[in-house]
């Protein structure tokens, strides 16, 4: 990054959209200025810059902001002028205030994960295009009331902060599909509880032979890894935590609804959390993945936001399309009767294996990361329901890439019976959406025949 910014310097980024550079920066080049007429996206993550130029509209263009693990106390006012800035990164500085000034108009992302940050301005609320937004890792004791506004707002990321409730309006957002809300005071007594149970369950690192790496996300790295003990070697998957906050919140409320979640055919695993680290790292001991099981979808872009993105070739059987719909379903089921919430049902979290055979899974529920446990009540009820919404766009997306003219008298049925269900499962009125038993039942009772023809192909 370093090169990059002696090429900025050099005039050798002409008509550049993107830049990154990180390089410890205190002070914003101004040669950044000279490709104002193109530039997108703008990263200047990993420095230690504290103020942005008073001018930075100057950059009309901009689209794209990131500035995370910098040394920013506030969120620069100076954003709220770049009228076409749509995404904002400040994930990891010493934010602690967070001026109404500083909110562009056509924001629709912003992050600012692992801060300092105890009150929100009201100005949030009058962002209409806001899709997603990620506070975890914050001091926040409350939310803006005006936030009930943002009826776009898909995505909430409000754990690990000091919250002493829910607000009640927070049921009814018609588009909420993916909230993580674990680590705050009003859930602090089944969480605590939820840890004991960890205590009873570590596996000494020392245990375990780690080897490759296997996967690697937002929160942390997934190895290969032996667990020796008195009985046969083991082969399991050991995911290390790459901080003490993550963008979903705190690794130990994973750990803890990982391990609550309990065995289920349909997820992953967890066999207990790890202890004796020698970094003194936070993990997960879980179930090794077979080979051949892949991701059904890579995570949102700038671009898409809120949706993941999926292979441009991919085309599912219709027999396969129902089997992963009825697995999720009833992996979801599992999580709802055990008091979790899963709260980040994406298909990048769906493993899937294209030839499964019959009776077997032909996907899992994953990444527990924005996993919680649900309130009593009517709130928690509802919780459950906004991943009913998630599920919803998820079968959605399955129906939608079904190969057309696959044979099976279920094909063209399918299809339509799962728009009709994502439908359901979408509607804005929270209470009106399905259940997940009645999902888990539903997509069974379509999986069955349809795998019957399968297997008698």
């Amino acid at each position: 990054m370093t090169d990059e910014l002696q090429r900025l310097r050099a005039g050798a980024l002409a008509g550049a959209r993107t830049l990154r550079i990180a390089a410890g920066l205190t002070d914003f080049p101004p040669e950044i200025f000279d490709l104002a007429d193109t530039l997108e996206v703008l990263d200047l993550s990993g420095n230690r810059l504290a103020a942005l130029p008073a001018d930075l509209h100057r950059l009309h263009r901009l689209k794209v902001f990131f500035a995370s693990d910098n040394d920013f106390t506030e969120l620069p006012p100076a954003l709220g002028a770049c009228l076409r800035l749509e995404m904002v990164g400040f994930k990891a500085n010493r934010i602690a205030h967070v001026p109404a000034a500083a909110l562009p108009p056509r924001l629709r992302w912003l992050i600012l994960t692992d801060n300092a940050i105890a009150d929100l301005p009201e100005a949030l609320g009058e962002r209409p295009r806001l899709q997603k937004l990620m506070l975890a890792g914050n001091r926040l004791r409350a939310l803006p009331e005006r936030l009930r506004q943002c009826d776009r707002l898909e995505l909430l990321r409000i754990s690990a902060n000091r919250l002493d409730a829910l607000p009640d309006w927070l049921a009814a957002m018609p588009r909420l599909a993916w909230l993580a809300q674990g680590g705050n005071a009003f859930n602090e007594a089944v969480e605590a509880r939820a840890r004991e149970s960890l205590q009873a369950h570590a596996i000494d690192w020392h245990a375990l032979g780690c080897g490759e790496l296997l996967g690697e996300g937002a929160s942390g790295r997934i190895h290969a890894a032996v667990l020796h003990g008195p009985t046969d070697p083991q082969e399991v998957a050991v995911k290390l935590f790459k901080g003490s906050v993550t963008s979903d919140g705190w690794p130990m409320t994973e750990m803890a609804a990982s391990l609550a979640a309990g065995r289920h055919a349909r997820t992953i695993s967890v066999l207990g959390r790890l202890a004796g680290h020698p970094d003194g790292q936070q993990g997960l001991v879980m179930e090794r993945v077979a080979p051949g099981w892949r991701p059904l979808a890579g995570p949102p872009s700038f671009e898409t936001c809120t949706r993941d993105v999926y292979a441009p070739e991919l085309r599912l059987p219709a027999a396969t399309a129902l089997r992963i719909a009825a697995d999720v379903a009833s992996a979801l089921a599992h999580l709802h009767g055990r008091g979790i919430v899963h709260g980040d049902l994406y298909a990048h979290n769906v493993l899937w294996r294209p030839h499964a055979p019959a009776g077997e899974a032909s996907a899992l529920l994953g990444d527990l990361g924005a996993a919680a446990f649900a309130p009593p009540g009517a709130l928690g009820d509802a919780l459950r329901r906004m991943d009913v919404r998630a599920y919803g766009i998820l079968l959605d997306e399955l129906a939608g890439r079904c190969e057309e003219g696959a044979s099976g008298p279920f094909t063209d049925p399918f299809i339509g019976q799962a728009a009709a269900l994502a439908q359901a499962c979408t509607q804005a009125r929270t209470t009106d959406r399905p259940d997940s038993q009645a999902l888990a039942a539903q997509t069974q009772a379509w999986a069955e025949p349809a795998g019957r023809a399968l297997a008698a192909r």
